[in-house]
Formats: C-alpha cells, sequence, structure tokens
C-alpha cells in the first residue's frame, strides 16, 4: 500500500513537470482524487482493524492479569507485537495521504496559472 501511495506521488510530480494544458490538468485532478477517495476508504478500514486489534490487545493484557498462565502472555505479545505494527502502518497512510492533499493543492496552482 505505502509502495503504491510513492508510486502515485511519483507519477503526479512528473506529470507537473511537464506543461500540461489545462484539460490534462483537469483529467489529473479527477485522477488523484479519485486515488485520494479510495485510499480515505482504505484508511478507514485499517483504523477500525487497528482499534479492535488493540481493544483485543486490551483485554487479553486483563485476562492475563487475571491468570498469569504462560498462554496468556504469549498472546498478550503476540496482539501487542500486531498492535505496534498496525499502528505503524496507519501512520504512514495517514501521512501519504496528508501529503496527498498537499500534492491536490498543488495540482490546483498548476491548474489556475
Amino acid at each position: 500500500m505505502i509502495d503504491y501511495m510513492k508510486r502515485h506521488e511519483r507519477y503526479v510530480r512528473d506529470m507537473l513537470e511537464k506543461n500540461l494544458s489545462p484539460e490534462a490538468l483537469k483529467k489529473l485532478m479527477e485522477y488523484h482524487n479519485a486515488q485520494i477517495q479510495w485510499m480515505q476508504h482504505e484508511r478507514l478500514a485499517h483504523l477500525i482493524t487497528m482499534l479492535f486489534v488493540c481493544l483485543f490487545t486490551l483485554l487479553a493484557l486483563g485476562f492475563t492479569i487475571a491468570n498469569p498462565i504462560l498462554p496468556c502472555f504469549l498472546l498478550c505479545a503476540l496482539l501487542l507485537i500486531l498492535s505496534v505494527a498496525y499502528v505503524i502502518h496507519y501512520y504512514r497512510l495517514e501521512n501519504g495521504v496528508q501529503k496527498w492533499y498537499e500534492l491536490a493543492n498543488e495540482i490546483r496552482l498548476h491548474h489556475t496559472l
């Protein structure tokens, strides 16, 4: 997903370096907006998943405190690792979409020149 975002950003920046007609800039903006909408959907799906994984991690931690046995510790450790991975991934998705908003502003700026 992150590689896809980087490729799209590189494509848009390469297109902006060219001297595009107003119609081509409009099509680029439409394409970019469609990509933003798709990423917003992905971001929401990952947010919901991340929140549930973190919730289950907290529940497992509470259960481990109540029943300190090895399988509970292993489950808690596994869910904690998964939670950290999801937080990092979501952080990267969020920052990528924020960069795409700035990129949309650059396209608008080129379109108005």
